[in-house]
């Protein structure tokens, strides 16, 4: 594999080194984001390690389990390549996701059956996927920081959490990294969680880079996808939000036209030159996307141009979650 066509970057200040883009495994497996072609999914995976994208995003409620079970057969002999994420903290019950839990006992589990599915020995990075109002997460960390010492997993995350839960796992076990929803198109953490990571410098794995689709240019209206389709709750592409989302997101398409580069890779490019301490995950399982994806990484913009996108993009129409979605979220 040859990585040196990717800039390498720090995901806090443990030791963690990754590509300067990463991959977003999930819809490899799953049907969230519309029908799976797996030989496709796995040439796309391999694609990826060809061009030095070596930090892999998966998690045990994917699928649930195909996800990792997909990447564990896929990377087969070429574990050493690649830099590991994924996550627990959701209850699966007979094959349905019933809540969120991070019971301890739970906890180890779901690790002990993420090494099996993956088929390797220890996790890179281990998140928690999402906070448990039920459990402290003085005592969340506690068992992942056992963990560490056990050797079964090398750098702690977590996500979605906010500024409190934060804090206080941080002061538990050194936090490398907070993966959450990050975008011109959703720019929530900018108030009070993006400056508290880098006070404590974690770094900020954005998932869903690209507004789900919708600053790429892919998008249709939320009653236009399957029921089976993520997107197909989504209320930003619903009724009126779409059409004044549309709008906004115009001005991705005009500095793109611009350049003669794609929506994506501008929407791509602008979130990483947000810092340094900033790796996205852009999910696909196409390889015409992936290459455009890491096309993206060499894409300059002026201050001016990360003004005007800011500005087009300030308001953005509707949630970005259903309630029960949202609820979910540690603000």
């Amino acid at each position: 594999m040859n990585t040196t066509l990717l800039r390498q970057r720090r995901l806090g200040t443990q030791g963690l080194s990754v590509s300067a883009i990463g991959l977003g495994c999930m819809g490899m497996s799953d049907d969230a984001y519309g029908q799976v072609d797996h030989a496709e999914a796995v040439a796309t995976l391999y694609r990826a390690l060809e061009l030095g994208v070596n930090f892999l995003d998966t998690a045990a409620v994917y699928g649930p389990y195909r996800n990792e079970e997909f990447l564990g057969r896929a990377l087969r002999g070429r574990r050493q390549e690649v830099v590991l994420a994924t996550k627990f903290g959701f209850r699966i019950e007979e094959g349905e996701v019933t809540g969120v839990s991070s019971d301890p006992h739970q906890i180890r589990e779901v690790v002990e059956g993420s090494l099996k599915r993956l088929n390797t020995d220890y996790i890179d990075l281990l998140y928690q996927h999402r906070i448990d109002p039920e459990v402290p997460i003085e005592d969340v960390v506690g068992v992942m920081a056992d963990l560490v010492k056990e050797g079964k997993v090398l750098y702690l995350g977590l996500s979605e959490a906010g500024v409190s839960n934060i804090r206080r796992a941080h002061a538990v076990h050194p936090i490398s990294a907070l993966q959450s929803e990050y975008s011109l198109w959703e720019r929530n953490l900018e108030l009070d969680v993006l400056p508290v990571l880098r006070e404590l410098g974690i770094g900020l794995v954005p998932f869903a880079p690209l507004g789900r689709g919708f600053l790429s240019g892919n998008m249709k209206r939320a009653e236009e996808y399957p029921e089976s389709d993520f997107r197909h709750l989504d209320p930003r592409l619903q009724g009126e939000n779409f059409d004044l989302n549309m709008q906004a997101a115009q001005a991705v398409h005009k500095l793109a036209h611009s350049k003669q580069v794609t929506a994506g890779q501008i929407a791509l490019a602008w979130v990483m030159q947000r810092g340094d301490d900033i790796v996205a995950i852009p999910g696909t399982k196409r390889r015409s996307y992936l290459e455009e994806n890491v096309g993206a990484t060499k894409i300059q913009l002026n201050q001016e141009e990360m003004a005007q996108l800011e500005k087009a993009l300030s308001q953005v129409a509707g949630s970005r979650y259903s309630p029960e979605r949202m609820a979910m979220v540690d603000r």
